[in-house]
């Protein structure tokens, strides 16, 4: 009797359906046995929407999902109906439409009892979160995933199900920094992944893509060539891994400075980048052959690559949404739309071509001068750092700091006494005070995050109103600009000196040198220098000052 309702349901909806997708659900309905069928009927028609319809349609595979969850009695099947969905629109690159459906199928969730149903939506949405950079809220479903998915009986299902996750956690390590944590968390995926004993090589080879990735990192470059090489081993079809694979061993090639080698694995990533749709494939391929092209001296392609590059992100969200949501045409109307197509796409390549040529010419303009400014930069401040006698900024001596934006410092008791008249204090006293704050700069005290005028004078043990005359008169600024000038000649310090410190987030550079933000701190960096921190960066790698190695910021 089940049956029997189950198409009275299919017939109640025929009309709604068209007569193409009509034929397809009707042959996945009866070309098995109902006797020998492992999957009811539902999830073969969820299953040859995803895998034959979207491949063909996009537009009818999404009418085809809507109309299933119409028809959905039961609320796993809502689940799985609405998760069909998003994972078409993540095919399409609509992410906002994608993680729409899935957080619909994760407000199902406590209406059912599937451990495994309930451990994929979560894993569904950790990866739509971190693809759009919300890192913690991605971990947040990783976490409910991994629950779930110690419920899960069938063994091979779980060891699937959890190696998913814990590569999922892996990426969020990765983010954070912490790669010895994501190893760990990647060998564990590799054991639930042979818990599965299924034919799972391509996610068996994202394990190994992503330990190419850590040990590349860490500029271990055997540990990394060895892992991609396992990779590639596993993988007989081009696909976005198989790309990141052979970009990872081109990047390793470029520090290597094995030009020849580089551009061979780089043009076999770019073949897979240029058919693709994902975007952190495409954006690592081109960061990478844009790279190529600066380290072989070749400023025109380099240029090319590097607004292929910016561009790529743009163009891939909205030529994926408009393709999602068009709604399908007759064979004669597309026909006729294309010829109009064609002579806006000839007329759009002639205008690309003349913007492109003009664009290469101004970015090697701008090239030039900037890399002049940077090297001007970088030698004043090398200067500075051998006489270290006192904290000069990276503008000219003379230069009034007065109006910068400046991370702020209490310091509201100074600047009424800039003229020291007789009664102060005592020329002795403001030696002494003097020599004091020299010691002070060779310290880091000035980090603190604590630091004010008030905690300054307790710790020279004088007051606020003789410290404040002092910085006034001997340093030639207020107290809150001389504060944040030894900051940053601190981390410039760092940066230059030290090349692990051009590998730390621009947020861990902020709180090293005291500032209680990002922003702050890219603020104050720029007033001091005229440049932001992650272009100060750039030029120290790509300078390569004291003999250290190139430093490709997209594979980091």
């Amino acid at each position: 009797m089940k049956m029997i309702n189950y198409y009275k349901n299919q017939i109640i909806i025929y009309f709604s359906i068209p007569k193409s997708l009509l034929t397809i659900l009707f042959l996945f309905i009866t070309a098995v046995s109902l006797s020998a069928q492992k999957k009811n009927t539902f999830d073969q028609i969820c299953e040859g929407t995803s895998l034959q319809v979207s491949s063909k349609d996009l537009p009818k595979a999404l009418k085809s999902a809507d109309s299933l969850y119409m028809s959905a009695q039961e609320p796993l099947d809502k689940v799985k109906s609405l998760l069909l969905s998003a994972e078409l629109y993540h095919s399409a690159g609509a992410f906002k439409k994608s993680i729409c459906y899935g957080e619909n199928a994760h407000s199902l969730l406590k209406q059912i009892d599937d451990a495994e149903w309930f451990s994929r939506v979560n894993r569904f949405l950790a990866k739509e979160y971190r693809l759009v950079g919300l890192h913690e809220r991605s971990r947040k479903y990783i976490l409910q995933g991994m629950e779930g998915a110690k419920r899960i009986t069938a063994v091979e299902k779980k060891g699937e199900v959890l190696g998913l996750l814990n590569q999922e956690m892996a990426y969020y390590e990765i983010e954070q920094g912490n790669y010895k944590e994501a190893v760990l968390y990647i060998e564990q995926s590799l054991n639930d992944f042979r818990d599965a004993k299924e034919d799972n090589g391509r996610i068996v080879a994202a394990s190994y893509q992503i330990l190419g990735d850590i040990y590349f990192k860490l500029r271990d470059y055997t540990h990394s060539e060895n892992y991609y090489r396992k990779a590639e081993s596993l993988l007989k079809n081009q696909c976005c891994v198989l790309g990141l694979v052979y970009n990872g061993i081109g990047g390793i090639r470029l520090k290597q400075k094995n030009w020849k080698d580089a551009e061979i694995y780089l043009k076999k990533a770019e073949d897979i980048a240029d058919s693709s749709k994902s975007l952190k494939l495409k954006k690592a391929v081109y960061s990478n052959i844009n790279d190529y092209y600066e380290g072989t001296g070749d400023d025109v392609k380099a240029s090319l690559y590097a607004v292929k590059y910016v561009r790529a992100y743009d163009s891939l969200v909205a030529r994926n949404r408009e393709f999602a949501l068009k709604s399908p045409e007759s064979p004669a109307k597309r026909n006729t739309k294309s010829k109009q197509i064609s002579i806006v796409k000839n007329a759009a390549i002639i205008v690309l071509l003349t913007s492109l040529i003009g664009l290469v010419i101004f970015f090697k303009s701008k090239q030039r001068k900037q890399r002049s400014k940077f090297r001007n930069i970088i030698r004043t401040q090398l200067q500075m750092l051998s006489s270290r006698s006192e904290p000069v900024p990276l503008k000219r001596k003379n230069q009034d700091f007065s109006n910068i934006s400046v991370e702020e410092v209490d310091d509201r008791i100074e600047g009424h006494d800039k003229k020291r008249n007789d009664s102060l204090m005592t020329s002795e006293t403001e030696l002494k005070l003097l020599e004091l704050l020299e010691e002070f700069e060779k310290g880091e005290l000035y980090n603190s995050k604590n630091m004010s005028l008030s905690f300054l004078a307790a710790e020279l043990n004088t007051n606020t109103k003789y410290l404040s005359y002092v910085i006034n008169q001997h340093k030639c600024t207020d107290v809150k600009t001389y504060i944040n000038r030894l900051r940053i000649n601190y981390i410039v310090d760092k940066l230059i000196n030290d090349e692990k410190y051009r590998q730390y987030k621009i947020s861990i550079l902020a709180d090293e040198c005291g500032f209680s933000s990002h922003s702050k701190f890219a603020t104050v960096f720029k007033a001091v220098t005229d440049f932001s921190p992650s272009a100060y960066i750039k030029y120290l790698d790509s300078e390569n000052p004291g003999g250290k190695n190139i430093h490709f910021h997209e594979n980091n």
